[in-house]
């Protein structure tokens, strides 16, 4: 069966990425032989719905659980409605946490463990004000004129 792990790394003994929709890496697991192929995580920089995204993602690639460390309401419902089963508050490595899946020592959630949107709290928040000037140089000025001269000290 094929086991989908959000990952911090590229490889089995990566470490488990806590958050599901904003992962690094989707590591699909098949526990029969412990094989795996890694895919990028195409949602990670996505202003919303980064976890119903993620979860069409696994869905589409056949995965039949999900194993992570959080995940919101909205990517929940979305893999509970694709058959999938969730685990999660997950940690460790993903050959560990696949080992305890295969051995049934994990136990499927009923719910979500964060609230919607939380992946874009704390995680994705602009750190300079660089940062915020598109690359090019400086941004054009000018306000909600639109350089009309619409503004409050303008010439009228």
């Amino acid at each position: 069966m094929k086991v989908a792990v959000s990952s911090s790394g590229q490889d089995i003994d990566s470490h488990i990425d806590p958050r599901f929709g904003r992962c690094e890496y989707f590591l699909m697991v098949e526990t029969d032989d412990m094989s795996f192929d890694v895919f990028n995580n195409e949602s990670v920089g996505i202003g919303g719905g980064a976890g119903i995204q993620s979860a069409q993602f696994v869905i589409t690639k056949g995965a039949k659980a999900v194993i992570t460390g959080n995940c919101g309401p909205n990517a929940v419902k979305t893999l509970s409605v694709g058959g999938v089963e969730v685990f999660l508050g997950i940690t460790g490595t993903i050959k560990e946490a696949v080992k305890k899946y295969k051995s049934r020592k994990l136990s499927p959630a009923g719910k979500a463990n964060v609230s919607e949107h939380s992946g874009l709290r704390g995680e994705n928040k602009v750190k300079s004000p660089q940062q915020q000037i598109p690359s090019g140089g400086a941004g054009l000025g000018r306000g909600m004129g639109m350089g009309r001269r619409l503004g409050r000290g303008g010439e009228r």
